[in-house]
């Protein structure tokens, strides 16, 4: 497995059909690249369509946070970097970044919190032990670096316990 391996995971051009009202991409669309990218994922880590049918395996996502950071319209290329923030014997906790392929402003971010499940339940599972090797690898890269900016943020209308009053 290559250090970059995950940069980019996935790529595409943003179709006219998948845009709003407003001219810009839907944002079930947003989940749709990011959802490719973790598709692109699991193969990485061996867990294709093949291994999954042989092994009774597959991956279930529990939750997504997406961020919409900037617009973006027909005919963009944007591609998907993804960091692997942790990992235990059943789960994994994944972080997607689109950009446009030509320029280093993510447009928007999406973390991800899937389950490994034995489809035989379905109910879950530890990981197989050269998919949890490879995961535990591909967390390595980037073990010494910061977490990215918005992983870890949740949605609140209420103020922080500790904020100061008029902020």
């Amino acid at each position: 497995m290559q250090a970059d391996a995950l940069e980019p995971l996935h790529r595409t051009i943003i179709r006219p059909d998948w845009l709003d009202y407003n001219g810009h991409l839907n944002e079930a669309y947003y989940l749709l690249v990011f959802s490719y990218a973790s598709d692109a994922l699991i193969d990485l880590i061996g867990m294709d369509d093949a291994w999954r049918r042989a092994n009774g395996m597959t991956v279930y996502t529990l939750e997504t946070h997406i961020r919409y950071l900037q617009e973006v319209g027909a005919g963009v290329e944007v591609q998907v970097d993804s960091r692997v923030l942790e990992l235990d014997a059943k789960r994994l906790r994944l972080f997607h970044r689109m950009k446009c392929s030509d320029d280093a402003a993510p447009l928007a971010t999406a973390e991800m919190l899937l389950v490994n499940i034995d489809t035989s339940g379905p109910r879950s599972a530890p990981w197989a032990t050269p998919v949890r090797e490879r995961l535990n690898r591909l967390q390595e890269l980037h073990a010494h670096e910061a977490l990215p900016d918005g992983a870890g943020r949740s949605i609140s209308l209420e103020r922080p316990r500790n904020a100061h009053v008029g902020s």
